[in-house]
């Protein structure tokens, strides 16, 4: 009678402390001696459109836009010296893939206070990935375009 009593009361306290994975968090966190990073990278991404373009073909990734959410994640985890900033709030970054399907820029929105040092680091980030896009098509030709990518991003930082 004490061992049922004792199995029932583990499977109880099992089940009562267990997680629940459907209400986990797709972001991830980083964390060095100092910083806790909470990165929530969105989809869809969002492709601006050539003007004048009858027959436009949207750039795209190998694997979708979940290959370059995780290889992006990746990067940041790896690249990102948050030493700088500490920073909150949802950022808009504009990518701009050339003819060729290389990022040839990034541009990051809205400018907050130490919001340029972030942005630099993450033109450092996704020129690290060397995996190229499909350029976007217009009318058959490729095409220098846009591709905005939206993030939420977190950061805490403690004097140790």
């Amino acid at each position: 009678m004490k061992t049922l009593t004792l199995l029932l009361a583990l499977i109880t306290a099992n089940l009562t402390y267990s997680q629940v994975l459907d209400e986990r968090d797709d972001s991830f966190m980083m964390e060095n001696n100092k910083n806790l990073l909470k990165i929530d990278i969105k989809e869809p991404f969002m492709q601006v459109a050539v003007k004048g373009c009858s027959d436009f073909k949207p750039a795209s990734f190998e694997g979708g836009a979940a290959a370059y959410k995780e290889i992006l994640r990746k990067y940041m985890y790896t690249f990102l010296n948050s030493d700088f900033y500490t920073l909150t709030g949802d950022f808009t970054f504009t990518l701009t893939i050339d003819a060729m399907g290389k990022v040839v820029d990034i541009a990051g929105d809205p400018k907050v206070l130490n919001s340029e040092v972030f942005f630099d680091d993450m033109q450092y980030v996704v020129r690290r990935i060397k995996t190229n896009w499909t350029p976007a098509m217009c009318n058959g030709e490729p095409v220098k375009s846009e591709m905005k990518l939206k993030m939420n991003f977190s950061s805490l930082s403690s004097d140790m």
